[in-house]
C-alpha cells in the first residue's frame, strides 16, 4: 500500500512540474511534460521530500545530473542550465509545497 501511495505522490508531483515549469529555448517555454522531463524530475527529487531533506543545493545537483539530449543527440546540456532562474525558483516552490503537504 506504501509503495501505491508513493507511486501516486511522485504522479503528483510529476503532473504539477510538467504543468508549471518548463526549459527556455531560444524565448521558447518547452514545459517539462511535453519535453518529457516532468517524471524523472519527480522520480529524483521525491526521496528529498520523503526524508524531510529538501534544499536548494540538493535540488540543483539533480538538476545538473538530469541530461537533456539536443539537436537529436548531437549534444547533451543538463537540464540545470536550461531552466531559467524564475522556473528553478518555482520549482523549490512547487516542492516546498509539497514536502508540507507530506
Amino acid at each position: 500500500m506504501a509503495n501505491s501511495n508513493t507511486s501516486e505522490i511522485i504522479e503528483a508531483l510529476a503532473a504539477e512540474i510538467g504543468e508549471n515549469i518548463y526549459i527556455d529555448v531560444a524565448k521558447w517555454h518547452l514545459y517539462l511534460n511535453d519535453a518529457h522531463l516532468h517524471v524523472v524530475v519527480a522520480e529524483k527529487v521525491y526521496p528529498l521530500l520523503d526524508s524531510d531533506s529538501l534544499n536548494e543545493d540538493a535540488v540543483t545537483q539533480i538538476l545538473r545530473e538530469i541530461p537533456v539530449k539536443l539537436g537529436g543527440g548531437k549534444k547533451e546540456v543538463s537540464l540545470v542550465e536550461l531552466l531559467p532562474m524564475q522556473c528553478q525558483i518555482d520549482l523549490m516552490d512547487l516542492l516546498e509545497q509539497q514536502q508540507q503537504k507530506m
